[in-house]
């Protein structure tokens, strides 16, 4: 694989070109098969930057590269040795060139803001920490087949919440051709905060994965408790690659459940803006898989009836109708031990099978002490003030319900 940056003011273009052995499918890391559309994207900065270091052009490029790259990448720049060891060993990749640029570091934390419950619970515990929002816009080669997708109305509330922004614009999701448009992988969202850590002094980066993602499996893993997960442990291949570029993964919510994020994100100052459905346009679409599965959320931890007209013949419903695992199954577990009238909603055969109760997923209403330990330590202490403030933390008895997931 070989990469290439160019830059027309604020403008950035990557041009990628397979070598012999390189395929256009691949694989990300959590096993789902990509195929490729086009070797070509354009990330779109606020201003042009004063300088970006090669290791952050390098790993921008790798998160979106990685799954089709089967022996060595070429960057059209050198990295340090650390960048390069750290693919190497993560991905048994040989990286290069390498030079004498030195590693770099900076002093602040940013978010990486979509404006769904996580992110705004994420935002909740860090109210000083500047957004970065990457925004989808259209590819000029690659015809939109994701037209109910609404990225502006994402873009336009994350201006509305007053915190410090910074908006890249980006055509990245048009590279992959199937399943559908996306990220080649999972951290290919922080393109635009790896182009503007510089410019921003950026050492860290805040992501809103919870529990289950970190944790249990997450909603295409096997079903299970998962320490060492392929995506998000700061140990783990992506985890090295990040802190070697100088700018570290973070997850402070990465040990509470989406009851506590949707929690945060409802009693948050920027509730207004809250939005996790990707296709309504005045509110959330209500019709869609991700509607139904957030109301059944936010119905437990308001302790009110489903509201919803999905019925059980959708297809964004037919999964309830089968039994379990499901993805994402602790938290049908604590939708359905919590919502009045379960038994007559599309989660009513899902409730049948699970056979929740409060007693049984009360650990979901507190946080997972190592996932204290894993953030970096210039932030440690404020998330755990908060969590210990504001959430709690699990009982020994509780933390094993995390360890044992999915072994019975």
């Amino acid at each position: 694989m070989r990469v290439a940056w160019t830059a027309e003011g604020g403008t950035w273009h990557l041009v990628f070109r397979l070598d012999p052995e390189d395929d256009v499918t691949g694989h990300c890391a959590d096993g789902q098969p990509l195929k490729l559309a086009t070797n070509t994207f354009r990330a779109e900065l606020p201003r042009a930057p004063r300088d970006i270091h090669p290791d952050l052009l390098a790993l921008a490029a790798w998160t979106v590269v990685a799954p089709w790259t089967r022996r060595r990448v070429i960057f059209d720049r050198p990295i340090s040795p650390e960048l390069a060891g750290a693919i190497g060993e993560g991905w048994g990749i040989e990286a290069g060139p390498t030079g004498t640029a030195g590693t770099r570091s900076g002093g602040r934390l940013a978010i990486s803001y979509s404006g769904g419950a996580d992110s705004v619970a994420v935002a909740a515990m860090l109210p000083d920490a500047p957004f970065v929002h990457f925004q989808r816009v259209s590819h000029p080669r690659v015809p939109n087949r994701w037209t109910h997708y609404r990225s502006d109305v994402l873009a336009s509330l994350a201006e509305k919440t007053g915190r410090e922004l910074t908006v890249v614009r980006s055509d990245l999701e048009f590279t992959l051709a199937e399943p559908r448009p996306g990220y080649p992988e999972h951290h290919a969202v922080a393109v635009g905060a790896l182009l503007m850590a510089d410019e921003l002094d950026l050492g860290g980066l805040a992501l809103g994965y919870e529990l289950g993602s970190r944790w249990l499996g997450g909603a295409r893993y096997v079903h299970r408790y998962t320490p060492d997960n392929l995506m998000w442990a700061p140990h783990g291949a992506w985890g090295r690659a990040f802190a070697a570029a100088g700018l570290h993964l973070v997850l402070p919510v990465g040990g509470v459940s989406e009851a506590v994020t949707m929690r945060l994100a409802l009693g948050s100052e920027l509730r207004a803006q809250l939005r996790w459905c990707l296709r309504g346009v005045g509110g959330p679409c209500g019709t869609c898989g991700k509607c139904l599965y957030k109301e059944l959320i936010q119905a437990a931890v308001e302790r009110r009836p489903l509201r919803t007209t999905i019925t059980e013949g959708r297809p964004v419903a037919r999964k309830w109708q089968q039994p379990p695992p499901y993805g994402g199954q602790e938290m049908i577990e604590y939708g359905c031990a919590r919502v009045p009238g379960i038994e007559d909603t599309v989660f009513a055969t899902a409730a049948r099978h699970l056979r929740a109760t409060e007693s049984s997923t009360a650990w979901l209403d507190r946080c997972y002490p190592p996932a204290i330990a894993e953030i970096p330590e210039p932030w440690r202490k404020q998330v755990h003030d908060f969590v210990d403030g504001e959430i709690g933390f699990m009982s020994e008895d509780e933390a094993r319900r995390v360890e044992t997931w999915g072994m019975t």
